[in-house]
């Protein structure tokens, strides 16, 4: 048969089976003609082994048809005017700033291109209350801040002066910070989003934590949705994708991401070569996510209608994001002659249109009808998280000043005939005259736009963002559980780990605070002895558990339940730690006092997974943070990757934890006592990092002399005095966490075999001893005149004696952080340098912590200080068998 009759049948049967569609379509809808097609491909594949090409995308059109979009609830020109005045008071802030201040900074043009996402959302669907009294948590894109703060000007929520100082929060009369900062702005923002990345991961985890609550049944209002907004440049970050498989696992239908799709990054192109939504809606739709792409506006509508063989359609899919960019920046003619000038066919289509027609054609994130109707299929889509794909212009109505332009992120000022245009293109009522100060505009309260605005928001339960704590202090009567651990083991070996699990225990039973409490474990559990647990309060499950586990037949077995209380995470500390950040904050975001118990290998928190514990403590975050297996000679076998000397020195960093590194039970329950006391009844923004052992020890009893709780929350005290009163030879030795038995040893050794009468002091906290003996220096440089204040470390100290020497099982530089205020020099031992895979002597005669190392660095310091010869310190190396030519472990 010929090739052109062959292609002419070919053509023919296309146009009948396309005609058989309509006519499914037409009488049984998109449903059944779904299930059609379904049944047409898996009769293919069965009959002649037909295999479909695959694909992980859909055509480069709008998900939602124009005859699928549901009408458009608001008054499309009134939301246009409060979203021009938006526009103009966010513009209006950045300029203004850079113009008080040079290089201030701030963005422009990552809300010029998201304005309609936001005042949709704004106008129709976020809740700050909904029916049933629950409420809707909004993760705001961080560079989107000045259109949040000009909104909230607009409602009256912002004077005028704060968007004066806008990056200028020392102020007297304060300021409005960069990006979202609950520390900074406490009863404004909720959520930190900068920087880029942690905000996905945290709002995956925080809908997931919203389910739990709702299935262990602490919360009991429902309905409320979690929003992320996002950016497509963002999409790269490992923690924006890391987790999305969660979402879709847990069928989180209460989670929606929007990404605004403006092609842009910093410096150029998302993806110049090739298409960032495409490859975001493969990824996601392979994770399981509902992906709804907003692409093109109204104007196309007819366009795609009349593109009956889907030459437009393919024309829009084989142009790569770079190229669009070029065609934003162009003009209508450029874009007729270049998109549709491919074939003739496209050119015809466009007969009817101007090239300014062309060019004021509008994108899908840029038009409120499309995204409406995406959010609304968003919110009612159930059994699945949505992520909406909003194509934008970067900087879109910036104009010749940066729209759609590579430069556009760091557009920071207008020069006045930019101004005039912008002012001008969106219809802002102000004179040139005043338009060189660009000066705010706000509408008096009574005018149509603010009574729109305000109406809408009394509609959707009040304003967003808004941060309130909503918990009130938990009651007292839970302080017994603690009792049993100031009386030590008499003798039995027990690792702190297990001294904590034992008390998490206990506390896990109380009638009241028990069900509070949020265990949270990166698939460790085992590892530090928790097992016990699986059974006696379940690891949570959405579905419960639709197996028989292979070991049910054990009293420990692994028992998953949908009111179960552990978080078990899997091998992810990022989440573990937003999950962590979700319980910490629920008692502002959900108005209950969760005190969450996170207890991971320390090695893999703060190094790893810093900037979330950065954000956690922004956050105003509550809860605990034991870092367990800790100690870089304590931790036995596992090497340089495990091994933590660090962590310690890292959580000197951040502002608001309090760091311990105990070494007994009793110092454990004291410090996580006062901790419950100060987080949920005095309502303290700071949260707890403790590193406990897996070195089973024998426990002793808390001592009954004065101060030692004391000692024990600010960082130091005397744990055993020398029983030499005697020896004219003196020394202060400073223990913590397990280093603390080799100091005990050595004070033994000193005593017996040299005459050096040792006292030994407890160091639960290197960090609170620097911070508050910097307070009180800071305090006095301040108030010359004053009498001086006396640090803590100084106090305790004013009557020791003798040579300093600190071990740690942490780097020297600890210790060292509070030398000035010892009153004689310090002599730091530490584990600086990187593990080895060895015993726990032999890693600490490597580190030179051990007690013949403290002995040896104690008689030293005393030769130095002209107390003992030399010789008596040169012979104890020999004595102690210590290598004098050893490697140095900081560098081998």
């Amino acid at each position: 048969m010929p090739e052109t009759q062959t292609d002419g049948l070919e053509v023919l049967e296309t146009r009948e089976w396309l005609d058989s569609l309509d006519y499914v379509l037409s009488k049984g809808g998109p449903d059944r003609a779904g299930r059609l097609l379904q049944q047409l491909s898996l009769h293919a594949k069965r009959a002649a082994g037909v295999n479909l090409p695959f694909t992980a995308t859909t055509p480069y059109t709008n998900t939602i048809s124009a005859i699928q979009q549901p009408p458009f609830p608001g008054s499309q020109e009134m939301e246009r005017r409060i979203k021009s005045l938006v526009r103009w008071n966010a513009l209006a802030m950045v300029v203004r700033a850079n113009k008080l201040q040079e290089g201030i900074g701030g963005h422009i043009s990552t809300f010029a291109s998201a304005a309609t996402l936001y005042e949709v959302a704004f106008n129709h669907f976020l809740h700050a209350q909904n029916e049933s009294g629950d409420r809707d948590l909004v993760y705001f894109q961080g560079h989107a801040a000045p259109g949040i703060y000009a909104r909230a000007y607009l409602e009256g929520r912002i004077p005028k002066q704060k968007l004066e100082n806008f990056r200028r929060e020392l102020k007297p009369e304060g300021g409005l910070s960069s990006y979202p900062h609950p520390w900074l702005m406490p009863d404004f923002w909720e959520f930190p989003t900068v920087s880029m990345g942690l905000g996905p991961i945290q709002a995956i985890y925080q809908a997931r934590f919203m389910r739990y609550l709702e299935n262990r049944g602490l919360k009991q209002t429902t309905g409320g949705k979690v929003w992320a907004f996002l950016g497509d440049g963002e999409m790269d970050e490992p923690e924006s994708l890391g987790s999305i498989t969660l979402a879709s696992r847990e069928r989180l239908d209460n989670l929606i991401f929007v990404v605004n799709c403006n092609l842009q990054r910093l410096d150029g192109p998302v993806r110049g070569n090739g298409k960032i939504i495409q490859e975001l809606e493969a990824i996601f739709r392979g994770a399981g996510w509902n992906v709804i792409k907003c692409i093109w506006g109204t104007d196309w509508d007819s366009l795609l209608r009349n593109d009956r063989d889907g030459l437009l359609v393919k024309r829009m899919g084989e142009i790569s994001d770079g190229q669009y960019q070029k065609y934003f920046v162009e003009s209508g003619a450029y874009f007729r002659q270049n998109f549709f000038g491919s074939d003739p066919r496209l050119l015809k289509m466009l007969d009817h249109l101007s090239d300014e027609q062309l060019a004021r054609m509008r994108l899908g994130g840029h038009d409120p009808i499309k995204v409406h109707a995406a959010f609304k299929a968003a919110v009612e889509n159930q059994g699945s998280p949505t992520i909406v794909l909003a194509k934008t212009i970067k900087g879109y109505g910036l104009g010749e000043a940066g729209e759609g332009k590579n430069i556009t992120h760091q557009q920071k000022k207008l020069n006045d005939d930019e101004l005039q245009t912008f002012r001008s293109r969106f219809g802002i009522p102000i004179p040139d005259a005043e338009l060189h100060d660009a000066p705010f505009y706000r509408p008096a309260d009574e005018s149509p736009e603010i009574r729109y605005m305000q109406e809408r928001r009394k509609q959707l339960g009040g304003y967003l963002p808004e941060r309130k704590v909503r918990s009130q202090p938990i009651a007292s009567g839970w302080e017994s559980h603690f009792e049993e651990f100031y009386k030590g083991t008499e003798g039995r070996d027990v690792a702190t780990t297990m001294v904590f699990v034992r008390m998490l225990g206990k506390l896990l039973r109380d009638p009241e605070i028990g069900k509070l409490i949020v265990p949270i474990i990166p698939d460790e559990a085992r590892t530090f002895g928790m097992e016990a647990l699986f059974r006696q309060i379940g690891i949570y499950s959405s579905v419960g558990q639709l197996y028989e586990p292979v070991d049910m037949d054990t009293l420990l077995y692994y028992k998953e339940a949908r009111n179960g209380q552990i978080l078990e995470e899997g091998i992810t500390e990022a989440g573990s730690m937003c999950s962590f950040i979700a319980a910490g904050t629920a008692y502002a975001t959900y108005g209950i006092n969760t005190i969450p118990f996170f207890i991971y290998y320390s090695m893999f928190g703060f190094q790893r997974i810093g900037d979330l514990i950065w954000a956690a403590a922004d956050m105003r975050t509550r809860g605990f943070m034991i870092g367990g297996t800790a100690g870089r000679t304590t931790l036995a076998g596992e090497g340089l990757q495990h091994q933590d000397g660090h962590s310690h020195v890292l959580a000197l960093a951040v502002p608001n934890i309090l760091a311990y590194d105990p070494a007994f039970a009793y110092e454990i329950a004291v410090i996580i006592q006062d901790g419950i006391k100060r987080m949920y009844i005095d309502q303290d923004s700071v949260f707890y990092y403790l590193t406990v052992t897996n070195e089973p020890l024998p426990m002793p009893e808390m001592p009954q002399g004065e101060g030692v709780r004391e000692g024990i929350l600010r960082g130091l005290y005397r744990f055993k005095a020398s029983g030499k009163k005697d020896a004219k030879l003196k020394a202060q030795l400073f223990g913590s966490g397990a280093i603390m038995y080799e100091v005990l040893k050595a004070q033994q050794i000193l005593e017996e075999k040299y005459n050096v009468a040792a006292d030994v002091w407890s160091v639960t906290s290197y960090k609170r001893l620097y911070r508050e003996a910097n307070h009180c220096d800071r305090w006095n440089m301040l108030h010359p005149g004053q009498p001086p204040q006396v640090s803590f470390v100084s106090q305790c100290l004013k009557d020791a004696t003798g040579v300093f020497v600190a071990a740690s099982d942490n780097m020297k530089i600890l210790p060292e952080s509070i030398a000035r205020w010892v009153p004689g020099p310090l002599v730091a031992l530490g584990t600086d340098g990187f593990g080895r895979s060895e015993s726990r002597a032999s890693l600490r005669n490597f580190f030179e912590v051990d007690a013949k190392h403290i002995v040896l660095a104690t008689l030293n310091a005393l030769a130095t200080e002209k107390q003992i010869a030399p010789e008596c310190a040169e012979k104890a190396v020999r004595e102690l068998g210590i290598d004098p030519e050893k490697p140095n472990p900081a560098f081998s």
